[in-house]
């Protein structure tokens, strides 16, 4: 049995030694704590440091457009587009604009997207019909969604979706990228009293409604938008379509033709698009392309927005000061165009598997807007027609 009195002399010392050893162990892994922190904070400056180098590199793109330079609405889709990413990146990235013509021709803008000839581009959808079938539903569809329901579609009903699943094979990523509003049905050089008189009648008029003219009996005819006024004053063709009142009197297409009709049975909602070379995108930092995806959406909004307030002050002028005259195309050319639009689209679906994908979607979401519309905005118009008649507000 071990001697008392040695136990009491020796703990002192094991209590000395045991909290050394303590302190020891703490000193240790303090300093190394300190150590490991530093490195920590080291990294985390690196890492920031390189970040914001990163943040401070300067993109440039080039975009090419199917209209003239600084166009009135159509043309300044581009240049608002441009100026928004400016904004919004503090000059990060910029976007110089080019008309059509100025690097390549109007109607080759999806090949030079495509290509990388330019970076990004502005037009319509329905002029690569010959190349993609199915890229008429992402411009406008006759007698079919106008341009509140197709931004609907588009941005909340899987439209922009399958409109990428499309584009991807040619090393695109499109955007939404204006539109007009209801069009109207056209000018002419002779009235239109019914459908006999669209026989032989050569007019501008692309997309699928081109197929549904030549299937009343007229001639659609292609041309680029700058040819339009010097074709029509030249006889190259009888007729054309354009937009409505507000660009129209800007082409002045009041000096070549008299006959102004609406409704724009073949373009009830245009869209437009921005289309964008996927490399050159995905060569911006995430920051940058989520600026381009949300510029590209409010100048969308911002093409209707201006085509809503500018094109009644337009009809007006060209009416009252052009003498142009205004007639609703008569009843049976109406129906005879929509009997041509069923034809069409059942011959496109049944020729293309990707026009019957997309089509399927399309017309899934129009049947639900439509019938929704019905008892919203056609209600309400049809009651406010009724209430105010000819009054002022």
């Amino acid at each position: 049995m071990p001697d008392a009195s040695m136990e009491r002399r020796s703990a002192p010392i094991i209590i000395l030694l045991l909290v050394a050893a303590l302190v020891l162990t703490i000193g240790l892994w303090a300093r190394e704590k300190a150590a490991l922190t530093s490195a920590q904070h080291s990294r985390i400056a690196g890492d920031a440091s390189q970040g914001a180098s990163q943040s401070q590199d300067r993109y440039e793109w080039k975009m090419v457009t199917t209209w003239p330079k600084n166009f009135p609405g159509l043309g300044l889709a581009a240049e608002n587009l441009a100026r928004y990413v400016d904004e919004m990146s503090g000059g990060r990235l910029t976007i110089r604009v080019y008309g059509a013509g100025e690097i390549v021709p109007a109607l080759e803008v999806f090949d030079a997207v495509s290509q990388g000839v330019a970076d990004a581009g502005h037009g319509a959808a329905y002029y690569w019909k010959g190349k993609i079938p199915s890229s008429v539903f992402f411009t406008s569809v006759p007698f079919g969604m106008n341009a509140q329901e197709m931004n609907g579609w588009l941005h909340h009903g899987g439209g922009l979706e399958l409109w990428r699943e499309v584009y991807a094979p040619y090393n695109l990523v499109p955007y939404t990228g204006g539109s007009t509003g209801v069009q109207m049905a056209g000018w002419y050089n002779r009235p239109i009293d019914s459908i006999e008189d669209l026989k032989g009648l050569k007019m501008r008029i692309p997309g699928l409604a081109g197929e549904v003219y030549a299937s009343a009996g007229g001639t659609a005819v292609r041309i680029a938008g700058g040819e339009l006024y010097t074709s029509m004053q030249t006889g190259v063709i009888d007729a054309l379509e354009w937009v409505g009142p507000y660009n129209d009197l800007a082409f002045g297409f009041q000096e070549v033709a008299r006959y102004y009709y609406y409704p724009g049975w073949h373009e009830p909602g245009a869209m437009l698009e921005f289309i964008v070379n996927k490399e050159s995108l995905e060569a911006l930092p995430q920051d940058l392309q989520a600026i381009v995806e949300y510029a590209a959406r409010a100048a969308n909004q911002e093409m209707l927005d201006e085509y809503t307030a500018r094109n009644n002050a337009a009809l007006q002028r060209l009416i009252n000061e052009h003498g142009v005259e205004l007639r609703k195309l008569p009843d049976d050319v109406l129906m005879a165009l929509w009997r041509g639009t069923r034809q069409a689209l059942d011959d496109l679906v049944e020729k293309d598997p990707i026009a019957a994908k997309v089509y399927a979607s399309y017309r899934e979401f129009y049947k639900g807007v439509r019938n929704y519309h019905h008892i919203s905005e056609q209600a309400y118009i049809n009651i406010r027609d009724d209430v105010l008649g000819d009054e002022d507000y």
